[in-house]
């Protein structure tokens, strides 16, 4: 059984920057794409940003482009997101999230194993 603990979250001020990890447990990152969701109270989940089983592949909702990056160690089973000049509106939950298979995915149902999820906070 595969776990995804993620980690980094907390409370920042606009323009503040972040670093979330997801490190995995009982099991492999590599063979798998990497994706990063976030989810606002009362709102459907999103992916913000998702990386390919090898890295050449990367993945960006355009209101993160220029601010955030994802990437990952395979040989630590490690994923991280630095998000920078963050904004009020990128307060959520945010995930980590698995794929089944070596690209990444819009649907949920293509990721296996998912994270419990840490909480940013950005205020002005």
């Amino acid at each position: 059984q595969v776990e995804l603990a993620e980690s980094g979250g907390g409370w920042v001020q606009t323009g503040g920057s972040l670093r979330l990890s997801c490190v995995a447990s009982g099991g492999t990152l590599s063979d798998h794409a990497m994706t990063w969701f976030r989810q606002v109270s009362g709102k459907e989940r999103e992916l913000v940003a998702a990386i390919t089983d090898d890295g050449q592949f990367i993945f960006y909702i355009d209101s993160v482009k220029g601010r955030f990056t994802i990437s990952r160690d395979n040989a630590k089973n490690t994923v991280h997101l630095q998000m920078d000049s963050l904004k009020t509106e990128d307060t959520a939950v945010y995930y980590c999230a698995r794929g089944r298979g070596r690209r990444y995915s819009d649907y949920e149902s293509e990721y296996d194993y998912w994270g419990q999820g840490t909480q940013v906070t950005v205020s002005s």
